[in-house]
């Protein structure tokens, strides 16, 4: 019998081939040709077909990264192949949504089953993140490459800054569920092997919380990022959910907010199987050989070599976007 998460994982990826195959075929009727519409002529003189080929390597090993340095696929994604292959921008965000959204779904049944994803906390706040991105998406095809480049490269800056200042608090001190998180009965008990006991959770904060999740989705919209680097910091630190239960429901939630800002990249064309696929393939193959590794590998290595590819890819897309490294 296959074991579900494998199972799942196989699911994700057809999804990928599925959305992918469907956005080619519609630009392919506007177009013609939809493999120049994706890659400039200019392109380093290699044939189209080398690209994919170049970029599953590239999505392989990212994904392994990934995996090591405890961040969602997309992150890395986004600024990393925007920046450096000579694909549209729209296109490579395109296909970033759907990368973090194979992981999601593959991941999602499982933390849902262990009790650490929790449905009560997720919701509204998926709710409210999903609309988001419904916005940035759109806000994020509308507005000219060079801006969304800058953007881009100032928002990765700032994760990059993040990381590197952002504390955790595994089991946070909440005294008292504000009257919001009790009214939506936010709250919950699991588990927990590390400790050998049930954890007792509740979180406060939670109008504050519902407010950064707006501006969350609409950055996971614009960007194609996913939202993981955000998520877990505003559950953790400002919400007071204990650690695991952040990063389980933040994992869980992107299944929800970044499928609401794919259908607006697939309703405007801007998701092609020759990008989508091999990228979903290479980071979710690559992150299978990097939960291994991680048992192994030196997490503060991989955390430094996260942010430096991190700032790297940040600092080329600023630069991009402002015509002074193209």
């Amino acid at each position: 019998m296959k074991q579900p998460s494998r199972t799942l994982g196989k699911l994700a990826m057809r999804l990928g081939l599925a959305l992918g195959l469907s956005a080619l075929a519609g630009v392919a009727m506007a177009t013609g040709d939809p493999n120049m519409v994706a890659i400039p002529a200019e392109a380093g003189g290699l044939p189209w077909w080398a690209w994919p080929l170049i970029l599953f390597v590239v999505t392989f090993f990212l994904g392994i990264v990934a995996v090591l340095g405890g961040v969602g696929g997309g992150v890395l994604f986004v600024p990393i192949v925007g920046g450096f292959f000579p694909f549209h921008l729209d296109f490579v965000r395109g296909a970033g949504l759907l990368v973090a959204l194979a992981g999601a779904l593959a991941a999602g049944p499982g933390l849902l089953r262990s009790g650490m994803a929790n449905l009560r906390l997720a919701l509204p706040l998926a709710l409210i993140a999903s609309a988001s991105a419904i916005v940035g998406a759109m806000m994020g095809l509308a507005l000219p490459t060079n801006v969304v480049q800058i953007a881009l490269g100032v928002t990765i800056l700032a994760i990059v800054a993040l990381m590197w200042m952002a504390k955790k608090s595994e089991f946070p001190d909440v005294q008292k569920a504000d009257p919001l998180s009790s009214a939506l009965s936010i709250n919950g008990i699991y588990y927990d092997v590390g400790s050998n006991r049930e954890i007792d959770w509740k979180v406060h904060r939670t109008l504050q919380g519902l407010f950064l999740f707006v501006i969350i989705g609409i950055m996971a919209g614009m960007f194609g990022l996913g939202a993981g680097w955000a998520n877990v910091p505003v559950l953790n630190l400002l919400m007071g959910a204990p650690l695991k239960v952040s990063v389980a429901t933040s994992k869980f939630m992107l299944s929800i907010v970044d499928t609401s800002a794919a259908w607006v990249y697939l309703n405007q064309g801007a998701v092609l199987a020759m990008i989508a696929v091999p990228s979903i393939v290479g980071i979710m193959l690559g992150s299978v050989i990097g939960v291994r590794l991680l048992k192994v590998a030196k997490a503060s290595m991989v955390r430094k070599v996260v942010i430096t590819m991190l700032l790297l890819a940040g600092s080329r897309a600023l630069l991009k976007g402002l015509g002074i490294w193209n």
